[in-house]
């Protein structure tokens, strides 16, 4: 099997190998077929070449029942070529399941590498680039529990975001990351209209209030170890105070690790002492 990576915007960035791959293949999975031939005809490329390709659909709703296919395929000895809309497949898009399914049976897998909004978005964040996780899109429910969670981070965190849940999605890593917490949001990272916005979270969450569109990467710096007081009695004479000033103790040690960037469970122990 070969995964194949797309362009994340401009055509202009597919390398050779990858339309070789393409006007070579047999059997090509793709997330849309109908995107897919888009880019073949702008290429100036025949899918499958003079013999043509098969091309199926292969996307979240029917991965699992076209994994199954497609290694029914590859485990006759006929090759499959994956691609997604843009970007390397498996990376937020269909993917991994073949792939996993794969190494389980004994199917070599190998990749045409292409661009990814990950890394495009990293390096022209300004922000630190030597340490850095990808977390995808954040969850639809418990948005702040889950910035909360990810407040002691130390490494540049990528986030894939839409346009429409854009607005929130800043405000609840304000509330969660601190809104002074510095951020960059990436707009249609490569294409016509590209545009990076970097700005405190705080500055971002009220500009992103209006209409924003188009493909939305969001990177935000990891938390500074050298501002964390990090002794048991520091955390627990932080818990402390905020318990005076009326909080629950459970809202305080949130509050704590948010603002410090300690590990919930760090704060807990600290004020159960």
């Amino acid at each position: 099997m070969t995964l194949a990576g797309l362009p994340i915007g401009n055509g202009d960035d597919a390398p050779p190998r990858l339309l070789r791959a393409l006007e070579g293949a047999r059997t090509i999975a793709a997330e849309d077929t109908r995107r897919l031939r888009r880019f073949a005809a702008r290429a100036g490329l025949r899918l499958g070449g003079d013999a043509g390709a098969r091309v199926v659909s292969y996307y979240d709703a029917n991965e699992a029942r076209r994994a199954e296919e497609l290694l029914g395929e590859l485990k006759a000895g006929r090759d499959v070529l994956v691609v997604t809309d843009a970007g390397m497949p498996g990376v937020s898009d269909p993917g991994y399941r073949l792939v996993a399914a794969c190494a389980e049976a004994g199917v070599p897998v190998t990749s045409v590498p292409g661009p990814t909004a990950v890394t495009t978005a990293l390096v022209l964040s300004g922000l630190p680039t030597d340490r850095f996780c990808f977390e995808g899109f954040a969850p639809r429910k418990g948005r702040r529990a889950y910035f909360a969670d990810l407040a002691a981070e130390r490494r540049t965190m990528v986030f894939f975001e839409s346009p429409h849940r854009l607005a929130d999605t800043l405000a609840a890593m304000a509330e969660g990351f601190g809104a002074d917490r510095r951020a960059a949001v990436c707009r249609e990272l490569t294409k016509t209209y590209e545009e990076v916005r970097r700005a405190p979270l705080g500055d971002l969450a009220e500009w992103a209030s209006g209409e924003v569109r188009g493909e939305i990467t969001v990177v935000v710096a990891g938390v500074s170890p050298a501002a964390v007081p990090r002794t048991p009695e520091d955390l627990a004479a932080a818990v402390a105070e905020r318990e005076a000033g009326g909080a629950s103790r459970k809202d305080a040690i949130r509050e704590v690790a948010r603002e410090l960037g300690v590990p919930k469970r760090e704060v807990y122990d600290a004020a159960h002492r």
